[in-house]
Parts: C-alpha cells; sequence; structure tokens
C-alpha cells in the first residue's frame, strides 16, 4: 500500500516530545523565556517513575503541544539520522527582533536571523542543546497566550531514506512542495515537515536535547484505526490510551518514531482551564502508587514561585520537599542499582515532613550504580571508599552551606551499599555524618580507623534472613568500640525492606532530628 492510500489524514501536527536532563532549566526555558503554558504534568505513561510535562498555548491545543520526558541528570544523546533534528515554533514576523534581543538579554544560545523557504527563522538552543526555530509566519492559535509563539510551525526530520520518509509522511495528509539541498518541504493545511536525506551520516543516540517523537493529529478514535489498518503489512505498531488523547505508534522507513493522536479527550479532561498544570496527576495504572510517585518525581517552580536554586556539588542530588517542612532534613543513600530517587517513598513514610535529600553513588559496576567500587563480592577498593567518603563529607558541608540546611537536624539514612558507605563515612569523617539509619549495613572498612566516634549516634536494623546478617555485629561492636552510641534492631525478613524497618527508623529518627 503507498504512503498516499488509505489511512492519511489532514490534521497536522499534534504535538512534539522531546528529553530533559534538568526539568528546572526547562522549566525556565519553555515557560519562562518562552512564554509557554505548562499545560499538564504527569508521571509518564510507559514508566511512571518518570516526569513528563507538557506545554502548549491557553488551552494546551493539539498543534501547539511541546512535551518533554524528563531524565534528570541524563547524558546527552546525540542527533543523527532516524530522528526529530529541530522543532520550529510560529512567532509573529515583526517579533523577531525582540526575540533576537531577549536572547541576547538572557544568554540563550541562538544562530540568525536568515531565511528557510522565505521564512525569516531564528535558531535558538534550549538548554538540553535542543534546537528551537522560531519561524516569523501568521499562524493563528485557537487560545492564544499574552506572549509566545502561537503554535508548531513544523520539525525538520533527519532520515537516509529521504524519498521514503517523505511518502510515508504523505499518511499524515503531507504534500511535497519546495526543496532546497537536500532537504524536501512537505506541508499539511496548517504546519510543514521538512525532510533532510543525509545517507551515511551517524544514526541518532537517545538522550537530552533529542526529541524522542514527532506525533500528528488524527480526528478521532476511528482515523487512528483506519491508519492502524493500512498499516498492517508495514512493521509493529502499538496503541495506546494517553488519557488526554488515544495514541498509535509506529516507526518511519528511516526508523523514525511517528505517533497519530486523536484531538481529545484533551488537556482540560481532569482540570479546568484556569488550573492547567497546577497539579501532578499519575496514570490510571498506577494510582495506588500516587504517594509514592510524588516523592520520586523532581520538583520544580514555575516562573514567579519561590524556589530553591541549585548548587553545583560533587554529587548528583535531588531535594522533595513537603507542603508543610519541619526544618530537619533526612540525606538518602541509594542501595547497588539504584538512584537519588529511590528511597524518597520509603523515607517519606519515615519522616512525613522532613526535607529529603537524595545522592546518587559515582561507582558503577555492570552500568548501575554504586558508592564504591569493589575487586569481587566480598573484597572492597579501600582507596576509593576513603576517596568517595571524602568527596560525600565535602557534598555534606556543601549541601548544608550552599542550602542552609540545619546541621543540628540533618539525619542521614542508607540501605545496603549505600548504608555501607554510610558507615564508612561516618567513621571517616564524623564531623560529617553524625545521625544514621543503617539498613542492612556491614563494615566495608579494612582495618576499620581509630578515632573518636563519640558524637555519632546510630540505629542498625538487619533482616533476620538476611544472608549479610552475620556481619552485621561487626559494624555495630566497631563503632560502639570507637566511642558511637548505637542502636541495633531485627526486622523479618531478608535483606528487603519492610514495615518494621519504617517504623522502628521513625521512631527512632523522630527522637534523633526532633527540634531543640
Amino acid at each position: 500500500m503507498s504512503g498516499g492510500d488509505a489511512g492519511a489524514t489532514t490534521g497536522g501536527l499534534h504535538h512534539v516530545t522531546g528529553i530533559t536532563a534538568d526539568v528546572q532549566a526547562n522549566v525556565d526555558f519553555y515557560a519562562g523565556f518562552l512564554g509557554l503554558r505548562l499545560v499538564k504534568r504527569t508521571a509518564g505513561f510507559a514508566d511512571a517513575e518518570q516526569l513528563h510535562l507538557v506545554y502548549g498555548d491557553r488551552l494546551g491545543s493539539p498543534g501547539s503541544l511541546l512535551t518533554f520526558l524528563v531524565w534528570e541528570a541524563a547524558g546527552r544523546g546525540r542527533s543523527g539520522v532516524g530522528q526529530v533534528l529541530e522543532v520550529a515554533l510560529a512567532v509573529p514576523p515583526a517579533s523577531l527582533a525582540d526575540w533576537l534581543t531577549a536572547a541576547l538579554e538572557a544568554g540563550v544560545p541562538f544562530e540568525g536571523p536568515t531565511r528557510e523557504f522565505a521564512e525569516p527563522v531564528l535558531r535558538l538552543r534550549d538548554p538540553d542543546g535542543l534546537i528551537v526555530k522560531l519561524v516569523g509566519v501568521d499562524l493563528p492559535s485557537p487560545a492564544p497566550l499574552p506572549r509566545g509563539p502561537s503554535r508548531l510551525r513544523g520539525v525538520t526530520l533527519l532520515t537516509d531514506r529521504g524519498a521514503q520518509t517523505a511518502a510515508f509522511l504523505a499518511r499524515f495528509g503531507y504534500r511535497p512542495a519546495e526543496r532546497a539541498g537536500p532537504t524536501q518541504r512537505l506541508r499539511s493545511p496548517t504546519d510543514v515537515v521538512d525532510v533532510r536525506d543525509a545517507p551515511g551520516f551517524v544514526p541518532s543516540v537517545p538522550g537530552a536535547g533529542v526529541p524522542d517523537h514527532v506525533a500528528f493529529r488524527a480526528a478521532d478514535a476511528g482515523a487512528l484505526h483506519a491508519l492502524r489498518r493500512s498499516l498492517r503489512d508495514h512493521g509493529p505498531t502499538e496503541v495506546h490510551d494517553r488519557k488526554y488523547f488515544r495514541s498509535l505508534y509506529v516507526r518511519d522507513p528511516a526508523g523514525i518514531l511517528m505517533e497519530h493522536a486523536t484531538d481529545g479527550p484533551g488537556m482540560t479532561v481532569d482540570e479546568p482551564p484556569e488550573a492547567l498544570g497546577r497539579t501532578l496527576f499519575v496514570p490510571p495504572q498506577a494510582a495506588g502508587r500516587a504517594e509514592d510517585l510524588a516523592a520520586m518525581l523532581p520538583q520544580f517552580a514555575l516562573p514567579g514561585e519561590e524556589r530553591f536554586p541549585a548548587r553545583r556539588l560533587p554529587f548528583i542530588h535531588r531535594f522533595n520537599r513537603p507542603e508543610r517542612p519541619d526544618g530537619s532534613t533526612l540525606v538518602l543513600l541509594h542501595g547497588t542499582g539504584g538512584n537519588e530517587a529511590d528511597l524518597m517513598p520509603l523515607a517519606r513514610r519515615i519522616a512525613p515532613r522532613a526535607t529529603l535529600l537524595g545522592v546518587r553513588g559515582r561507582a558503577t559496576e555492570e552500568n548501575v550504580n554504586r558508592w564504591f567500587r569493589r575487586f569481587d563480592g566480598a573484597t572492597f577498593d579501600q582507596a576509593d571508599i576513603r576517596g568517595e567518603a571524602a568527596a560525600f563529607a565535602a557534598f555534606v558541608d556543601g549541601a548544608v552551606a550552599g542550602y542552609g540546611l540545619d546541621a543540628a537536624r540533618l539525619g542521614f539514612l542508607g540501605y545496603s551499599n549505600g548504608a555501607n558507605f554510610l558507615a564508612a563515612a561516618m567513621q571517616l569523617h564524623p564531623s560529617a555524618v553524625r545521625r544514621a539509619v543503617l539498613l542492612r549495613g556491614v563494615q566495608v572498612l579494612d582495618p576499620p580507623p581509630a578515632g573518636d566516634l563519640s558524637g555519632a549516634h546510630a540505629l542498625a536494623i538487619e533482616g533476620g534472613e538476611d544472608p549479610a546478617a552475620g556481619a552485621a555485629p561487626t559494624l555495630a561492636d566497631d563503632l560502639r568500640a570507637r566511642g558511637a552510641r548505637v542502636e541495633t534492631r531485627r526486622a523479618p525478613g531478608g535483606h528487603e525492606l519492610t514495615d518494621t524497618d519504617v517504623a522502628e527508623a521513625a521512631a527512632w529518627l523522630g527522637q534523633a532530628l526532633a527540634a531543640p
């Protein structure tokens, strides 16, 4: 079946989805600098532990939407064939000089203005490096904003199969128009797609600054399923209910991920127009985890809201602040394979009103996060432990000073590999770590250092059936031998965490972090 057969529509672009590694910088650029409206914040429908932001016009109309998957602290992607290369937004032609001035004042990287296909273009780069073109063309918005782009003008696709990609786009209502060198422009009644043929160029690599996919409008579910039937011989397709629209996913002959998305129900299905983007929603399948996800997903401030400025410190970290903080802070150290958010649901149950500070270990082993290197399952790199402990002590000092934390109400909680490292940091740098909950921790320092730990206080909880439980008393004994106050508890089960851990840690920390 050719690209112009059954299943073609004339809806134009619905949205473009990108990836960001810094949610606050992303919000500052798109809602702050560009003036788009944040119309939705959700836990991801494909991965509920991934924040998803949606920007658009005043009502989040199809055709105005830019969405971002938040991969905090992720690496940059690589632009290449098989991917969206650029996103274009429509602005009034007379406004380009003002946008140029604004970019200069805000320090936003830009190129131009130039002319492309007889249209004035100013290229910007967002904080992740994604190219955002402001195109001077009058395209009305059904729900205009006080300032900012009116809608999506188009996208540029980088492909090594230019003719096949262009033919495939006919299914979405696009027809060939002008050509400029290797770029074929295709038009729908509302916008454009520029297909740039680049045979032999490097393939794209997913990551921050590289769009994930482009979506085209379907009038309704019937049009979406008609397209799916027309693709029966093309290759695999997937259909998903994304609550705000229903989507079909398919890849074009060059591997570019494309989506066919219905116009409805739309962004106002669960929020009134005046409150769009204010509430964190979770997909229906994750409703039972709503509180845990609220603790795990990164927080941010909209333009004009009070914010907690980020500090550059030796470890990747993330805060989670409750609605009514009590002035205490609990620093979280994950286990092997975890990250800075893993312990936040548990910690929020332990300390409902504490500010949580999750930290990511810097060592990696088989592509999973750890806190220090090891030579085998029972032999640890002592030099690496000491070096990382010194860096962690500097991190703690920097966090206390940079974020204005109350050192007298600062506690620590580590699990497994994080507990092992936390205990090592307490022994090596007792002034940095004074109050710690050690969940399934063992002694990893060989030999343990001498010195005074009389100012340290720890709660060690082992699993009654944990294979490592036999080594846990050694750690407690070593800490006590140097003057630390150590309380020990035993939880039912093995290495996994239980409700007993929550209850015991909550009671202990309630006293350890109490206001004087």
